[in-house]
């Protein structure tokens, strides 16, 4: 296996919570916003990217000031049609070239994830550093890529802008695009529950699973 280029990976990485979602199998409240063991989800996925990237943003439709609690920049989709999440990537990915044109690539986290590897950018990094010829690196769990929680070089803005204007929003198709390089990680242990780094909630029945492991698991940490 070819070592990774130290020099590609000290380069700065930035980041953006993915906010844009319809949140329609929450049966209507936004998701990001609903609360998860005291603090709003989208808070959860802010605390665990913001301190392994440069700078953070966040893409999200709407008033912007609704996530003003969050002291950060809210970026919109560019188009009004909602695309999915890829259109919230290349609005980062915009973003950055424009505001902070240092910044190398930008990882990608969607706002219902509210357990994030304290490696996840280091690894993500390591991955894309090792593979020439990729212009994504995948998060891959339990034998499954996540297609949006991913490090993309700023580069591959122009292919994805390219996707979207010709109608295509599928991000699986995208990484095979940009020669994705998955990286693995293994599950974790939670209040006694074996669960996947990138579970997501989104259903209510899921924020309730996510409320009685995170809630047991600070019980564990005030009794130890």
């Amino acid at each position: 296996m070819r070592a990774p280029d130290r020099g590609v990976m000290q380069k700065p990485v930035s980041g953006v919570i993915l906010a844009g979602g319809m949140s329609r199998r929450m049966g209507g409240p936004e998701k990001a916003r609903m609360m998860l063991a005291g603090a709003p989800l989208i808070a959860h996925a802010v605390r665990g990217l913001a301190p392994q990237v440069a700078s953070l943003i966040l893409n999200a439709n709407g008033d912007p000031a609704r996530f003003a609690a969050h002291a950060l920049p809210v970026v919109p989709d560019e188009t009004a049609d909602r695309p999915g999440p890829l259109a919230g990537v290349l609005a980062a990915l915009h973003w950055f070239a424009r505001h902070e044109p240092g910044i190398a690539a930008v990882v990608s986290l969607p706002a219902d994830t509210p357990l994030v590897p304290h490696d996840l950018v280091a690894r993500l990094q390591d991955g894309l550093a090792a593979s020439p010829g990729a212009r994504v690196a995948v998060a891959e769990s339990r034998g499954r890529r996540h297609p949006v929680i991913a490090l993309w070089a700023i580069g591959a803005a122009k292919e994805i802008e390219a996707a979207l204007a010709r109608g295509e929003r599928a991000a699986h198709a995208m990484i095979d695009r940009l020669g994705a390089v998955s990286v693995p990680f293994a599950d974790i242990e939670i209040a006694g529950h074996t669960i996947d780094p990138f579970f997501n909630v989104n259903t209510p029945e899921d924020l309730a699973t996510a409320e009685d492991m995170l809630s047991n698991h600070r019980e564990g940490d005030a009794s130890s």
